[in-house]
């Protein structure tokens, strides 16, 4: 009797502490037991991210950074959010070549693309921020964008109806600072994971390439077209990240880029690597958007590189104009570039403006 009464104690402690699947049941924590951890899951294909440890990620800080990612109230007029510059419908980048911001002038940049940042190492083009947290003050203190300085989007925080309390439950303090705002802006980002594409869903078997798609993906991989050398796919990204120079330009008509973070010659005209995930909704590409459709990319690798200065070695082809790819094999490069695009990230509620 008392073994049976010793190994039904068992049972029950065991069963107390088995975790529970998550649900995120409540914008508000309990004060008792602070903000829910929110888990964000890894994509069987990708390799594993990294989140700042200072920056943890909570149910409440999600949500909190979603409400601030879609508010203009972060800038001077109060028109402008991080949303406007990163659409939904467009992978969380811009369809325009440079954004307005709060006065109506233009970014000096194409506005990148916001998906699997967990997994990415530098941001912003040119790599000036080594974490996404970082990143985050960048566009609200740029006179081109928001125009705001810091300590007035704490007072205007500070000063509203909702806000302290929803900073309260995230952070555990209605003292509204720089750093809680983008914490939480970060983490919302963080969410934003993007792996359902065609691709990932031939790579789990549940779909088959054309043809076409087929022949795009042994393109790719060959050494001749060289690209995966920088878009890598062993990780699941499609992109190194790295800061590299691809021949856009001649040495006359070279953009600074990474040489302005690091002053150092030969990272003149570098600028980051982005993934070639979701290039379907991403138009237009490069760092000035200069080129409209994916064709135009296919075909400046093709026929359009310059020799420069800092010109990256993998872009060996630069010396003879390109990979000269006929135009049989950029279609079907094409043709495998847009299987990695992913149009659930477009729909996905929880990604969206929390106020419609």
């Amino acid at each position: 009797m008392r073994i049976s009464l010793f190994l039904l104690c068992c049972v029950a402690l065991f069963a107390s502490c088995v975790k529970d699947e998550f649900k995120d049941d409540g914008f508000i924590s309990d004060p008792k037991t602070g903000p829910k951890p929110f888990y964000l899951s890894k994509p069987d294909q990708f390799i594993d991210y990294t989140i700042s440890p200072d920056n943890p990620l909570t149910v409440e800080g999600v949500a909190l950074g979603r409400q601030l990612f879609y508010d203009p109230i972060l800038s001077r007029n109060r028109n402008v959010s991080c949303a406007s510059c990163h659409k939904q419908e467009n992978a969380f980048s811009d369809p325009s070549k440079l954004s307005e911001g709060t006065h109506g002038e233009l970014s000096s940049r194409h506005s990148m693309a916001l998906f699997n940042l967990a997994w990415q190492p530098l941001f912003f083009w040119d790599g000036r921020a080594p974490s996404l947290e970082q990143q985050a003050f960048g566009p609200v203190a740029n006179p081109l964008e928001m125009d705001m300085t810091w300590p007035e989007v704490e007072d205007r925080l500070n000063d509203h109806e909702t806000y302290p309390a929803l900073f309260e439950a995230a952070f555990g303090s209605d003292n509204i600072d720089s750093n809680m705002v983008a914490y939480a802006i970060a983490q919302f980002e963080y969410t934003l994971v993007s792996a359902d594409s065609k691709y990932d869903r031939v790579q789990r078997g549940e779909e088959s390439f054309t043809r076409l798609e087929e022949a795009g993906a042994l393109i790719f991989d060959n050494e001749t077209s060289d690209c995966f050398h920088c878009h890598n796919k062993a990780d699941g990204q499609f992109g190194s990240f790295e800061m590299r120079n691809n021949g856009l330009d001649n040495d006359i008509d070279l953009n600074p880029g990474y040489f302005d973070v690091t002053g150092r010659a030969l990272d003149f005209g570098k600028f980051k690597t982005p993934s070639l995930r979701n290039l379907a909704f991403t138009a237009p590409y490069m760092h000035d958007g200069r080129f409209e459709t994916l064709e135009e990319v296919i075909e400046f690798y093709s026929t359009g590189l310059h020799v420069n200065q800092t010109v990256d070695p993998f872009m060996k082809q630069a010396f003879q104009g390109g990979v000269q790819l006929d135009e049989k094999d950029q279609e079907a490069l094409v043709a495998f570039l847009l299987t990695l695009s992913d149009s659930s990230l477009l729909t996905n509620p929880d990604f969206s403006d929390p106020n419609k």
